[in-house]
């Protein structure tokens, strides 16, 4: 098969699955693959996915990636409060949750972290528009701070809290406690119950 053939069919799809593949030709040689990664025409993400290279351009697609390569999930913790301005640095690994097992891919667009919550757990998410017909799956960010106070048991004090160099204006402005609290009640655990109590005491909400 020529590779024009495949780039013209595949592209717009961005992140594409050899389980696609085959079904589109079922007798698709395995072996273009590895002949087109090594010759810098397709970019494996992990075992059985695999992108363009030039989506490596494209703002933010890793982003995009992170919901494809593993599912279920949705980005949350650090990376969503970074992107809805709560935390002032960019992270450098994309966090997302997901009710499989924690893991975590390394390829050209970074490090993709995956850390578990039980099914129930899996909301507080929204659906954004990314480009085109192309979306993410994003924590809002009551509930990236939940999934964070129970995925990291370490902040146990307030000067703990403090460390996450939450934005207070924003913090007082735009977040909305009754859903954190309905978020949390979905865990039924004490012990995420007594962090956001000390989070909401640290910052005064």
């Amino acid at each position: 098969m020529l590779y024009q053939e495949f780039y013209k069919t595949w592209f717009d799809q961005a992140c594409i699955t050899t389980n696609q593949v085959y079904a589109w030709r079922p007798n698709f040689d395995k072996n273009n693959f590895s002949r087109w990664v090594k010759k810098g025409l397709l970019i494996k993400l992990r075992n059985g996915y695999y992108t363009f290279p030039e989506y490596l351009e494209e703002p933010n697609f890793a982003l995009f990636l992170a919901n494809r390569i593993y599912r279920p999930s949705y980005i949350s913790l650090h990376t969503a409060l970074a992107f809805h301005g709560l935390i002032p640095e960019s992270v450098v690994q994309i966090t997302s949750v997901t009710s499989l097992k924690t893991t975590k891919f390394q390829n050209s667009y970074g490090t993709f972290t995956y850390k578990t919550v039980k099914p129930q757990c899996l909301t507080g998410y929204d659906r954004m528009p990314f480009s085109k017909e192309k979306y993410l799956l994003m924590a809002s960010p009551e509930k990236a701070l939940i999934d964070l106070l129970y995925l990291y048991p370490f902040y146990k004090s307030g000067a703990d809290i403090k460390t996450l160099r939450l934005d207070d204006d924003l913090l007082h402005d735009n977040i909305s406690v009754v859903l954190m609290i309905t978020f949390m009640e979905n865990f039924n655990n004490k012990a995420l119950e007594k962090r956001l109590k000390l989070l909401l005491n640290t910052y005064g909400l």
